[in-house]
């Protein structure tokens, strides 16, 4: 069957390899928070504000510091969680990212650090990459809890 030109919309696009509003594992439904409350073992109050506590504890972190995401803080894909960065600047005052859709989680970021790391991603496995990053999301690296 023949189509018109015309580019796919994303729901034709999902539809046709399998993730639909009919699938068990759908991207188009919110899934619901009961499983994510019962592994943080609390209610959703007592978790946002022990977040929003980790978020506003504060670092006073240096160029060469070893750095990980705080526990239950990361927004983005790299690095993994306790997997250490090297801080190469600290930024005083922070630029903030330029996203321009206010419900995009990058939305006014304060971005205060540059962080370097190896990315483990092909094709550029290995190499060393810098971020900006919040650094309230961030705490000092222990290799002994890591």
């Amino acid at each position: 069957m023949s189509r018109p030109d015309r580019p796919l919309s994303s729901r034709e696009l999902l539809n046709r390899i399998g993730l639909n509003e009919d699938a068990s594992h759908s991207l188009l439904q919110d899934e619901s928070l009961d499983a994510l409350l019962h592994e943080l073992d609390g209610d959703l109050g007592t978790v946002l504000l022990e977040r929003y506590a980790a978020l506003n504890m504060t670092h006073a972190f240096q160029p060469s510091e070893l750095v990980c995401w705080k526990p239950g803080l990361r927004n983005r894909r790299a690095p993994a969680y306790g997997t250490p960065a090297v801080v190469l600047e600290v930024l005083d005052p922070p630029i903030y990212d330029g996203e321009e859709e206010s419900g995009s989680t990058y939305f006014r970021e304060p971005l205060s650090l540059v962080i370097g790391l190896f990315w483990n991603r092909d094709p550029h496995r290995g190499d060393f990459v810098a971020f900006h990053v919040d650094g309230r999301r961030f705490e000092p690296w222990d290799s002994d809890t890591a």
